[in-house]
């Protein structure tokens, strides 16, 4: 069976920046609307999940010393619950407070239904 969420190698290599650059790192998508529902990575302890909120992996990323784990509202996990999501990075700058905003690419949620 696949794993819930996975990263692109693109993204990986992303994440392995930031790390190097922040220290260790966290994945929350909301429900929101437009960059709301783009996946937003943080360092561990900027952004704080609660009841509301469902952990749907903890990603081992190789070069990355500890796993990157990946959040999400469990209002929209509901809607998406039976998909697989693969975090991808794409060119463009997000309006968001996510981590990779200045460096003028994005994270981005790809989807596709579970086997």
């Amino acid at each position: 069976m696949m794993p819930v969420v996975s990263v692109t190698p693109a993204a990986a290599g992303l994440i392995r920046s930031l790390r190097e650059r922040h220290g260790p790192l966290m994945f929350h998508q909301s429900g929101g609307c437009c960059d709301g529902s783009a996946p937003m990575c943080f360092p561990v302890g900027e952004f704080r999940t609660g009841g509301s909120d469902v952990r749907l992996a903890a990603l081992e990323i190789e070069g990355v010393p500890e796993p990157v784990e990946f959040w999400m509202s469990a209002s929209q996990w509901e809607l998406w619950k039976h998909t697989t999501l693969t975090v991808d990075v794409v060119p463009g700058r997000g309006s968001g407070f996510s981590l990779e905003a200045p460096e003028g690419v994005r994270f981005l949620i790809r989807s596709r239904l579970a086997d």
